[in-house]
């Protein structure tokens, strides 16, 4: 559990900045820019501008991730379930951004990796990770 912790507390770290770090220009330059953030990027999106999407990611990976770090480090009630919550967040916002922008690169497979190591970090420190694999409910022995 400890471990688990551990790896919980870093990559809730890792995604909050990286996601700050992300949205912050979505959201101060929302018509893009020509060399890293064009906006023929969403041409197939429903958005015309970063500025929703920057605002969502601000919200949903960014503060929210360091929300839940903070329930983490103080041992809060439903710190794991809130890691694991977080973990599917990020990757329903895996999944939406691959669909709507219509691409896969090796970015999201990064972050879906992260997504699921959140996942299992969660229910890892709730000691329910056995039973998920071993298909037995949580709190009974297996024979």
């Amino acid at each position: 559990m400890r471990v688990a912790r551990s790896i919980a507390i870093v990559l809730l770290v890792f995604l909050g900045v990286t996601a700050l770090a992300g949205s912050i220009p979505m959201i101060f330059h929302p018509h893009g820019n020509s060399t890293t953030l064009p906006l023929s990027t969403l041409e197939n999106s429903p958005f015309r501008t970063y500025l929703l999407p920057g605002i969502l990611l601000f919200a949903a990976n960014g503060v929210l991730a360091f929300a839940i770090f903070w329930v983490l480090i103080k041992r809060l009630s439903h710190y794991a379930l809130l890691t694991a919550f977080q973990g599917c967040v990020l990757l329903v916002w895996l999944i939406a951004e691959c669909w709507l922008l219509e691409t896969v690169i090796w970015l999201h497979y990064f972050y879906g990796a992260i997504a699921v190591a959140l996942i299992v970090c969660g229910f890892a420190m709730r000691g329910e990770l056995n039973s998920l694999i071993s298909g037995t409910p949580p709190g009974t022995r297996s024979a």
